[in-house]
């Protein structure tokens, strides 16, 4: 089988695309050809995979992007058995003649408009009821992945789910440490970036460093800057996220300070589950899935809930982790256990390698769960421009 994904929106990088998704298809032994913002985020692509370079949709300046990422689709798809995008975007760009195609659906997109600070504010609640009515057309006519649960109740029909989970290991690097906390992902204000550098500044009197790893929109680049200069953060940038997993190993706990806004409601933040992966207790806002996650369950808690919009309520519970190793031990090794029983990722590759065969091979009820066993598929071995790249590495899917 030869997949054809594509995202402008997202960094070529993204750990639920490249490292889990791309990486369960190559591991498979299919071919994959990857449309992505390459030379716009400095990327070298991985050598197992065909890499098309088309510009990065940023902000307001999108058109661009999807004009690039239109006739990239269109020349590529002709070789494909499988279409794969990951940005409601690309619902403007798909060509007419496409192979079994698969919207790939990360965040609810509506809800999620009325925190993008380039768009207008009189503009950001009208244009919900214009994406759902997208939303509504694309799964008459293509198939769906969800990302979360919380997202089969905007659907008329059902879809399967595919979580964003991430590779467990069977026993954490190194126990929790005392002298730093980190953030992992992306970082915006309603992602908690205020919260996240007011805690840095109260942490760093008591000897806390707080690291964030992750990229910035505009709107809180120039905070973190300043933070940085301050000394209240650390700030690494984007990280790819292998790497950036071994640089939270052996932090005292892991924060996730979203703030409460629709689009955070019906999913479980990745990196909580991430830092319980790794042996860091959580310190988490009381986003739903986050708080059943962390201090909801039978068989133990694993990190601390504060209020939203509290960087004094996490300071504390910072502090408290510090001066209490058994708290800190238990919080781990329970995080632990639990993210490596139901949240190991390669239990999910598996489902989703499945899942795109059986589409592309047309067997009925795949759409019903369970899915069907596993058939037998081999790579296609026709597909000549796996061979044609620019010295780069890179072919060009300019306009």
């Amino acid at each position: 089988m030869h997949a054809l994904v594509a995202t402008v929106v997202h960094h070529p990088e993204d750990a639920r695309i490249l490292h889990r998704q791309i990486r369960a298809l190559l591991d498979a032994g299919h071919s994959v050809t990857y449309v992505a913002p390459f030379r716009s985020c400095n990327v070298t692509p991985w050598s197992e995979l065909t890499a098309v370079d088309v510009p990065r949709a940023v902000g307001a300046s999108r058109l661009g992007a999807l004009r690039a990422a239109r006739a990239a689709l269109a020349e590529h798809a002709r070789q494909a058995d499988a279409l794969v995008f990951h940005d409601p975007e690309l619902l403007l760009a798909l060509p007419r003649n496409r192979p079994v195609t698969v919207w790939d659906v990360h965040e609810d997109a509506a809800a999620s408009l009325l925190t993008k600070p380039w768009l207008p504010k009189p503009l950001r609640r009208p244009l919900g009821p214009v994406v759902r009515s997208f939303e509504r057309g694309a799964e008459r006519r293509m198939r769906l992945l969800l990302a979360e649960e919380g997202y089969r109740d905007r659907f008329r029909q059902s879809h399967p789910v595919v979580p964003n989970t991430t590779y467990v290991p069977e026993r954490p690097p190194r126990p929790p440490g005392t002298d730093r906390i980190v953030y992992l992902g992306q970082l915006s204000m309603a992602r908690g970036a205020a919260e996240v550098v007011e805690l840095g500044r109260l942490l760093r009197p008591h000897g806390v460093r707080v690291e964030v790893i992750g990229a910035a929109d505009g709107e809180t680049r120039q905070m973190l800057r300043q933070a940085q200069q301050e000394e209240a953060v650390h700030w690494y940038g984007f990280v790819p996220n292998d790497q950036a997993l071994r640089m939270i190993s052996g932090a005292m706990a892991g924060i996730c300070l979203l703030q409460d806004t629709p689009n955070y409601r019906h999913s479980l933040p990745t990196k909580v589950v991430e830092y319980m992966a790794h042996g860091l207790p959580v310190i988490s806002t009381p986003n739903p899935a986050a708080e059943a996650l962390v201090t909801g369950r039978p068989d133990g808690h694993c990190g601390t809930v504060v209020p939203f919009g509290d960087s004094a309520a996490a300071a504390e519970a910072a502090l408290q982790l510090r001066s209490d190793p058994a708290l800190r031990s238990q919080f781990a090794r329970t995080g632990h256990a639990i993210a490596r029983e139901e949240y190991h990722w390669p239990v999910q590759a598996k489902a989703f390698v499945r899942r795109l065969e059986e589409w592309v091979l047309g067997i009925p009820g795949a759409e019903q769960e369970p899915a069907a066993p596993r058939p037998t598929l081999v790579p296609r071995q026709d597909h000549t421009h796996l061979g044609r790249r620019h010295d780069s590495g890179l072919s060009s899917g300019m306009a």
